[in-house]
């Protein structure tokens, strides 16, 4: 027998109308309440159906495409990029999560309501059991309805095995290239401004940052010379003054994204620091400002624009899924005028 809205506020201890307001995600709702309807939603695997002819037009129209935020030209190239891909034969669908766990975990029960064609979700997951767990059973049930799930920028073991297409970024080995680079040029001080540390991008570039210092007897400090934060300007800026407070005399720092790498110049500038004379500054992503930028930044490319056209061919059906479900996109060393030797 079909599983129903009472059944899943009876389990929750709630109303129905409560788990309604939940899942339509349209009314506020206690965070508390919210995580216990999800729950009795997962544990019933409770589907919400509406009427045959709606249900019809959405899986043969829409495609919904998480992103973290719309306005980063990280996940603005590949939003872009995906509904250029799709034309007109498709409805793109882009969700806006603004970093919430709880809010990707609501757009993906919206759009297993709504029985999407296909779903694509971008960038990088949320470390945690519980989060985790819940993402996989909510891309579990959007397998079995016929629902193409694509991950892009995000790692396969995110999704159950089988349920889902992954293009994978290589962010630990970029994050090596980059030190090595560094290093190579004679830095021994190097210090690093990552970006939110539940995040699997951050932990991934951070690994390799330190598989680098490792290989060269250089991570002693690699802790301390490590700072957290957002993947913004703002963060940039705060975490490099704290860098140059640790540590002086710094030569180098390496930046977890270009817009992080933008606050960390700023920064130095500020405290009367020429790069790369005094400091060298190098970032992630290869965004379109960053050859602009005074000198121009050294980064690591990842072709966003793409990676998110084929996410977008995967998730129609036009291009064959890659051997294992999984592919990794490479990325690509650009050396500019941001990074150069230390003096002396």
């Amino acid at each position: 027998m079909a599983v129903t809205l009472a059944d899943v506020a009876a389990r929750a201890h709630v109303s129905a109308a409560t788990v309604s307001r939940v899942l339509s995600g349209n009314y506020p709702v206690a965070e508390e309440t919210r995580a216990r309807v999800m729950r009795a939603v997962d544990e019933l695997d409770y589907v919400v159906n509406g009427p045959a002819s709606a249900l019809a037009a959405a899986t043969s129209d829409l495609v919904g495409v998480l992103v973290n935020d719309v306005a980063d030209a990280f996940f603005g190239i590949m939003a872009s990029a995906v509904q250029t891909e799709l034309g007109a034969s498709k409805l793109a669908v882009v969700c806006n999560t603004g970093g919430s766990p709880e809010r990707e975990l609501t757009y993906l029960t919206l759009l297993l309501r709504q029985r999407a064609a296909a779903v694509i979700i971008t960038g990088s997951a949320v470390e945690g059991e519980e989060h985790m767990s819940a993402v996989a059973a909510r891309i579990r049930r959007l397998a079995a309805n016929g629902t193409r799930v694509v991950l892009c920028g995000r790692p396969a073991s995110a999704a159950p095995e089988g349920t889902a297409v992954a293009l994978e970024f290589d962010n630990r080995g970029g994050g090596q290239a980059l030190t090595e680079h560094l290093i190579a040029l004679g830095h021994r001080r190097i210090g690093y401004v990552a970006g939110p540390a539940e995040r699997t991008t951050t932990r991934h570039r951070l690994d390799g940052h330190r598989a680098a210092l490792a290989a060269h007897g250089l991570d002693a400090n690699a802790e301390r010379l490590t700072v957290h934060g957002l993947y913004d300007r703002g963060s940039g800026h705060a975490a490099a003054l704290e860098l140059l407070r640790r540590e002086p005399d710094l030569t180098a720092i390496v930046a977890s994204n270009d817009t992080v790498a933008l606050g960390v110049c700023a920064a130095l500038r500020e405290k009367g620091l020429r790069i790369p004379d005094d400091v060298s500054v190098a970032g992630f992503d290869d965004l379109p400002f960053s050859a602009d930028m005074q000198p121009a930044l050294t980064t690591v490319r990842l072709p966003l624009q793409e990676a998110a056209g084929r996410a977008a061919r995967l998730a129609l059906g036009r291009e064959r899924a890659p051997e294992g479900g999984v592919d990794v996109v490479p990325f690509e060393l650009q050396v500019r005028g941001s990074t150069g030797a230390p003096r002396g």
